[in-house]
């Protein structure tokens, strides 16, 4: 007679437990969805530390947040290496590249790309002094500074292998506002980079740098995403699609082009 108490109490648990489990099962709990962003914020104005704030801003993070809002899911930005950022993709550390990344047949290879969201050419910056170059037959002779594993560095070390320009050194930095302070120090020649890049460090130090010619490639940004997130892939070009049509993306191109 004295146990039945606790076996009573232990029934009632039991079905309380019952209970509960069943409820689960029913009605599980949503959790709140998150995109997880990785970028290398040292690629103004697409991805950069503000200063000011200490917050991660730029173009490219803007339009992941506008996206994340179409999509109704929280956006985490991580700050990350360019040369590892395809592989902490891959390792499943964030589910989406932002990072004005070209968009190449290489890459392709590895990565699934959004639909491009900017166009963005090769351009050659020189010490607005400079006057012997004029194109990219002109940096023979001449010293180099890009970004490590950037489009410029394909292009550059291409320049030089391949198509038989006697450029004298490549130096190679893993962020991207590093080429023009070696380039502004007088420690190289010639900086090749993306177009948009190259006109927000014009900004920047103004009487400084000059742009020589026209942009000599085409280039596309795309957001990158592993092979198998399929479904993911297709709301993100769907939220980039309402963003441009909605007038959102134009009124962040304007924020940080003036274009």
């Amino acid at each position: 007679m004295k146990n039945k108490p606790l076996l009573f109490a232990l029934i009632i648990g039991l079905i309380v437990v019952i209970a509960l489990i069943g409820f689960n099962v029913l009605a599980p709990e949503k959790e709140a969805e998150v995109l997880i962003v990785g970028c290398d914020a040292a690629f103004p104005p697409f991805e950069y530390l503000d200063e000011n704030t200490g917050e991660l801003t730029g173009f490219d993070l803007d339009l992941m947040r506008a996206i994340g809002q179409e999509l109704g899911m929280e956006v985490e930005i991580k700050n990350v290496s360019w040369d590892g950022i395809i592989p902490g993709l891959l390792s499943g550390n964030y589910n989406v590249i932002a990072s004005g990344m070209t968009i190449t047949d290489e890459r392709k290879e590895v990565v699934n790309f959004s639909e491009p969201y900017i166009n963005a050419g090769l351009v050659i910056i020189t010490r607005a002094g400079e006057q012997g170059i004029k194109g990219p037959e002109d940096l023979a002779g001449k010293r180099l500074a890009v970004q490590i594993n950037s489009t410029g560095d394909l292009a550059a070390t291409k320049m030089q292998e391949e198509e038989g320009i006697g450029i004298v050194s490549i130096k190679r930095f893993n962020q991207a506002t590093d080429p023009f302070l070696e380039l502004k120090n007088g420690a190289a020649d010639a900086v090749v980079m993306d177009l948009p890049v190259a006109g927000a460090q014009m900004k920047a130090s103004p009487g400084v740098y000059k742009i020589i010619g026209e942009a000599f490639t085409t280039e596309e940004y795309g957001l990158a995403l592993r092979k198998s997130d399929t479904e993911l892939l297709k709301k993100v070009n769907n939220a980039l699609a309402a963003l441009k049509t909605n007038g959102k993306y134009d009124e962040l191109y304007q924020q940080y082009f003036g274009e």
